[in-house]
């Protein structure tokens, strides 16, 4: 009996030695480590993993350890909240699944006395305005925008397009105020150049993906039978997709329309296509730049008690083509 009984002790020990590893394998061996965690919407997309890349080379720099947790929905991110807390983490880098989450995800993250920097995506309040008090770095909607524009005008200038006979194609999304501020700062570029104002046209799409802008372009395309030429504006590389869809569907040739995107990553598969299409290029912004320099400031404010900015707009965008997609994509490690 006492044999059995010493067995069975020492099974407990070994189990629970076995359990005490797993758990430090998980939140790491020394408790010591500043941990801090970087939530991402979506882990899948070579964009949020090239966050994750250059978070966890700060993370190398500064000698913290980055926790990083998949939060697709609402439910998933308030449990990462909890699990991050568990770990001893003090604060969290946030690109949220949706920005009305902000008041609850500040509410948990302040029980907790975590403190957080969201990246990528403004949190809202509860009557939908901008929680401006959240420290944010995201890409400068409206210089973006320009950028989009003046680019978008200078293709056509090359092409020799007479501009009375040239339309602008602009899917809107007013209540997002990214989506807001990126197509009026390409709207004011081209007006700015010289594109007559009139022969711009809005149309609102319900949705910021291809399906959304299609339904929209299709039904401005129906309203202005005589323009020859379409320049393609949207607040992101799917919107102007959905656009360029459209006036295939309606008989455009690819030489007869210019679309330039926002984000890149969305329109690899469009660039790579072996015959051009009225996609033109994307504006190609950094990740690596967002997920560097949101957790160096989330670290600097724990360890330091630096305080972050408010809003950080990083504007360092790179216009990629068919010529260049390859090249461009690689340097952001995408």
């Amino acid at each position: 009996m006492k044999k059995i009984t010493q067995t069975l002790a020492a099974a407990a020990l070994t189990g629970a030695t076995l359990l005490s590893a797993s758990a430090n394998a998980f939140w790491g061996s020394d408790d010591d480590t500043l941990k801090l965690g970087y939530l991402v919407k979506q882990p899948e997309e070579p964009w949020f993993q090239t966050e994750w890349n250059f978070a966890e080379k700060a993370g190398k720099d500064y000698g913290f350890e980055v926790i990083k947790m998949a939060v697709p929905d609402g439910e998933k991110t308030l449990n990462a909240i909890d699990t991050l807390a568990a770990s001893g983490a003090k604060g969290f880098v946030i690109c949220t699944p949706d920005p009305k989450l902000g008041p609850a995800i500040m509410a948990k993250a302040n029980s907790y006395d975590m403190k957080v920097i969201t990246v990528d995506d403004q949190f809202l309040n509860a009557k939908g305005q901008p929680m401006t008090n959240v420290p944010l770095v995201m890409m400068a909607a409206s210089e973006i925008g320009y950028r989009q524009g003046s680019e978008l005008y200078q293709e056509m200038t090359k092409r020799g397009w007479d501009a009375k006979t040239t339309g602008v194609m602009a899917i809107t999304a007013d209540e997002l105020d990214t989506a807001r501020r990126r197509v009026d700062g390409a709207v004011k570029a081209l007006t700015e150049s010289g594109f007559p104002a009139a022969q711009i046209y809005r149309v609102p799409t319900k949705s910021n993906d291809i399906p959304g802008a299609l339904d929209a372009a299709n039904s401005l395309l129906v309203q202005y039978p005589d323009v020859k030429h379409w320049l393609v504006v949207g607040m992101n590389d799917n919107t102007v997709l959905g656009g360029i869809r459209a006036t295939e569907g309606q008989g455009f040739a690819a030489s007869e329309v210019i679309g330039i995107g926002i984000n890149g990553v969305d329109a690899v598969n469009e660039l790579a296509k072996s015959q051009a299409t009225g996609f033109y290029g994307s504006l190609l912004p950094s990740p690596d730049v967002h997920g560097y320099k949101s957790i160096e400031s989330l670290y600097k404010w724990v360890k330091e008690d630096v305080q972050p900015q408010k809003f950080v707009e990083v504007t360092d965008v790179v216009l990629i083509t068919r010529d260049n997609y390859k090249a461009e994509l690689q340097k952001k490690g995408l």
